[in-house]
């Protein structure tokens, strides 16, 4: 896309959806930032219906150290690689208490030192704790940002970083969600609902990927 066409595009989402949210529930940074980590190569469905049970319980770093691994299993277990995450969040609490007061940390390097912390999780939370424009990527902005020809590129990395050159200023807190929800819900993997797509017009893929009816 050229830049007029990816701030037409922008336009579009925002007055689609002005003021986007994550769909993970969270009332608190610490609550964000479990519920992401929950959150790698799973549903917000499923990684939701665990957190309401476990929050009701335990919802800051000390309560959850306190159940330990085996017990905050039975809360998780239901979410994909559960045991791994499971030792990855006791870990990480206990650098919050030890490192941080209990806070959670407000810079990528900080956030990134935590077990379970990636790139993607920690553009997350400065984006959605604490309103930093970053943006991450996940599958689905990788997908819709190279179909759309908003920001192409061959890895994460390298998507990321050309939508934070190709979004225009106004727009950069909220593109994160625009694009995720976009691609949940609108440009999905196997046949995107292009008929139906905000962007139709100005894509550079659209309605490429409907297969021809037989005659």
């Amino acid at each position: 896309m050229k830049p007029r066409q990816i701030a037409t595009a922008f336009k579009r989402l925002q007055k689609q959806n002005p003021n986007p949210r994550t769909e993970l529930n969270y009332e608190s940074e610490f609550e964000l930032l479990i519920a992401v980590i929950l959150s790698a190569q799973a549903t917000d469905v499923s990684v939701n219906l665990a957190t309401n049970k476990l929050y009701a319980v335990a919802n800051t770093p000390h309560s959850i150290r306190a159940l330990g691994v085996e017990k905050l299993k039975q809360y998780i277990k239901t979410i994909g690689l559960f045991n791994t995450k499971a030792n990855n969040v006791i870990k990480t609490c206990g650098i919050l208490i030890e490192n941080h007061n209990g806070e959670v940390p407000q810079t990528r390097e900080e956030l990134e030192a935590l077990p379970g912390v990636g790139r993607k999780t920690a553009n997350v939370i400065l984006n959605t704790a604490f309103g930093q424009p970053t943006i991450a990527v996940d599958t689905h902005i990788f997908r819709v940002s190279n179909r759309t020809g908003i920001a192409p590129g061959k890895d994460v990395v390298a998507v990321e970083k050309a939508l934070l050159e190709a979004v225009p200023e106004r727009f950069k807190i909220d593109a994160h969600h625009w694009l995720i929800l976009l691609g949940r819900y609108t440009c999905v993997a196997r046949k995107p609902k292009c008929e139906t797509c905000l962007l139709n017009d100005i894509c550079d893929t659209a309605f490429s990927w409907v297969t021809p009816s037989k005659t």
